[in-house]
Parts: C-alpha cells; sequence; structure tokens
C-alpha cells in the first residue's frame, strides 16, 4: 500500500466521480468529494469504505475551489491527489451554439478544472508530492461533428495538463488527463435520449451506435476509467499525458 493521501475528486456524485473517489478510498486515501447534487454525495460517502468528507459545490463558481481546498486541507491536512472529473457537454451544429452555450462549456469542461489544478499546485510542491489527473475525453484529441463547445473545451483541458506537467516535472508533481471514449454513466444515457429523440432511432438502437464507434463493441465501464486514474496516481513516472480509455476507437 502506498502512503495515505487525501485526494479532491470533483464530480463525485455519480458516474465516473463516483467510482474513482470508490477506487482512491478503497486504496487507502481520505477523499473529498465535490458536486452540485447533497443527496448523491452522501449516498456516494456511505459506500466508500475509508474516510471521506462531502462537499456540496458548483464547480462554475469563482470562489468554489478555494472553498473546496480550504474545507479538504482543514479536514485532512495537505491535499496531495486532484481528480478534476466534473464536466459535460450540450449538442449543437457550430452555426448554432450560442454565446452563452460555448462560456458555459469553457466555465465547466476548462476555467473549472483550471481553477483547482491552479490551487492544488502550491500545496503539492511544497509537500514535492502531487498528482493532478484531470478526466478529458476522447474529444480532447478529435473532433466530431455537433460538439464544437465542448470538443473545444476538452481540447484546452489536455493542454492545460500538458503545460503543467512540464513546468512541474522535477517537484514530484504528475499531471495526466484521462481521456474516455463512450462510458456507459448518466452523461451518455443522455446523449442515448437525445439521439433517440431527434433521429427514428430507439434508445436500443442510439446505445448500439455508440457502442458499436468503439472497436471493442460496448461502452467503456467507469470501473475501467477509474483503472487509469489510480494508475496516473500510483506511477510517478508518468506524466504529462493524454491517455485513451476508448476501446481503441483513437490510437495514440
Amino acid at each position: 500500500m502506498h502512503d495515505t493521501r487525501t485526494a479532491v475528486v470533483t464530480g463525485a456524485g455519480r458516474g465516473i466521480g463516483r467510482e474513482v473517489a470508490l477506487r482512491l478510498s478503497r486504496d487507502g486515501h481520505r477523499v473529498v468529494l465535490t458536486a452540485r447534487t447533497a443527496r448523491e454525495l452522501t449516498a456516494v460517502a456511505a459506500e466508500c469504505p475509508g474516510p471521506t468528507l462531502a462537499i456540496p459545490a458548483d464547480v462554475t463558481a469563482k470562489d468554489a475551489a478555494e472553498e473546496v481546498f480550504a474545507k479538504a486541507e482543514e479536514w485532512g491536512g495537505p491535499v496531495g491527489i486532484l481528480v478534476a472529473n466534473a464536466g459535460g457537454a450540450t449538442s449543437a451544429p457550430v452555426a448554432r451554439i450560442t454565446d452563452e452555450e460555448w462560456a458555459q462549456a469553457l466555465d465547466l469542461n476548462l476555467t473549472a478544472p483550471f481553477r483547482f489544478v491552479r490551487r492544488a499546485i502550491p500545496g503539492m510542491v511544497e509537500a514535492q508530492w502531487g498528482r493532478i489527473v484531470v478526466v478529458a475525453s476522447m474529444a480532447a484529441k478529435r473532433g466530431d461533428p455537433y460538439v464544437a463547445a465542448y470538443t473545444a473545451a476538452k481540447h484546452g483541458v489536455l493542454g492545460l495538463v500538458r503545460s503543467t506537467a512540464a513546468e512541474l516535472a522535477g517537484k514530484g508533481v504528475t499531471a495526466n488527463a484521462v481521456c474516455p471514449g463512450y462510458v456507459d454513466t448518466p452523461m451518455t444515457e443522455r446523449s442515448i435520449e437525445l439521439i433517440a429523440a431527434r433521429t427514428i432511432r430507439s434508445e436500443d438502437e442510439a446505445r448500439h451506435l455508440l457502442a458499436s464507434r468503439q472497436p471493442i463493441g460496448r461502452l467503456v465501464s467507469p470501473a475501467e476509467v477509474a483503472e487509469t486514474v489510480a494508475f496516473c496516481v500510483a506511477n510517478a513516472a508518468l506524466t504529462g499525458q493524454g491517455i485513451n480509455v476508448d476501446g481503441g476507437a483513437v490510437q495514440s
């Protein structure tokens, strides 16, 4: 077992974030869970085998990172692990994306992770140990139609990770992005419902369509993404990477 650390996980109430929180707790870390819905956080905290602190927060709020970290540090000491997982997507052709939709996509998927990363760095550098993991997306590696705002934000957050890694190399702090394909989560369920609503396909057909875009022929499980996050935490030589967890859809 490696040393016990205090870990902050954003978007921890469901899907990938829930599974990451459970995995880090099983690995022996103290886990701070944050998301907007207190009820979901309470449920995830109850599933974790180790110490947890649930902090309901909207990560897009300007002071959210400062407030979450202040409470986390008071509870569990210096934060050694940050998993910036909160994110979300909307769908529209480029020509129909409003300024508001564009700004919302960047706020949630790029600016919020930036603020959490920025807040995490000083304590990690002081401790000469830290692990920053951003849950990005295959949209950080390629462009698909109708998700330009989300894709631009995810490309941006991969750039943030790469520059952060280069800056902190040699200081005991790593920064990586995990880039999932289509994962069996509530977010993907919403995509399936949207495809069914906008086309003549049933939800089962829409699910099969997404699954078939990955060579393994199925959706990725949240546990498989969490396993990759845990690998980023465990491996001190791994930094500056965007690790694909997409069933072979994009080879790099």
